[in-house]
């Protein structure tokens, strides 16, 4: 994975739990039902990112991944969260690593 990478990845955490709480879609509503917690950039890491990129590439961690490896995971999150929640935000460019990513 690339620095740039990096930045990207962590970017899209931050932004895909701020479209989750926005859209009322708390950890409650997509992993348990029994509690009210927001989202956060470790939960979305941890909660919904790894998983799916421990059964897809078998990589624990988001270091050992390969620049090829983010785009099949985003895809494969993207396409569960739009079909079962209608939440989709697009990758972040590399304007957005740079202004926003710091």
């Amino acid at each position: 994975m690339t620095p740039q990478q990096r930045k990207a990845l962590e970017l899209f955490f931050r932004q895909l739990a701020e479209t989750l709480n926005e859209s009322g879609l708390d950890q409650r509503k997509v992993l348990k039902p029994s509690i009210q917690i927001p989202w956060s950039h470790d939960s979305i890491k941890n909660q919904l990112w790894r998983p799916v990129q421990e059964a897809m590439v078998n990589k624990e961690s988001t270091t050992q991944l390969e620049p090829g490896d983010i785009d099949k995971i985003y895809e494969v999150l993207m396409k569960h969260l739009g079909e079962k929640f209608g939440v989709n935000i697009p990758f972040p460019s590399e304007e957005e690593v740079y202004y926003k990513g710091k």
